[in-house]
């Protein structure tokens, strides 16, 4: 699957920090096995309190480790990659993209009519 170079350069440097797994996984955990659901909820947990303002940790922002999948899906979609690519990143349909994610795609009128007009300046 194809990545921003950004992602490449996070990843080959969290590599040659802390290395991979004997079997190649990315995370492992603390003893060297799989992540346990349960670690990764404490983890969360843990990084939620580091970096969200007093007020906010008893709210629901970023509440799941799958809001990070939420918002990422939703930056790429409000960034202008094409709906079909960001549901193929996904792994979704792009039935299900559009289901889940058609609040962030509604409300871009005026940007979807400067692309229209610059198509059409391009014919010109």
């Amino acid at each position: 699957m194809p990545i921003p170079p950004v992602f490449v350069r996070m990843a080959r440097s969290h590599i040659a920090r802390f290395g991979v797994a004997p079997d190649g996984r990315l995370f492992r955990a603390a003893q060297g096995g799989r992540v346990s659901s349960t670690e990764y909820c404490d983890l969360w947990e843990a990084a939620r309190e580091a970096v969200l303002a007093p007020g906010e940790v008893g709210t629901k922002l970023a509440e799941v480790l799958y809001a990070l999948r939420h918002a990422g899906i939703s930056l790429w979609i409000k960034s202008g990659v094409d709906p079909v690519e960001a549901a193929y990143r996904a792994g979704h349909s792009l039935a299900v993209l559009y289901r889940f994610y058609a609040k962030i795609l509604k409300g871009g009128s005026a940007a979807a009519n400067l692309l229209i007009e610059q198509g059409l300046r391009a014919e010109e």
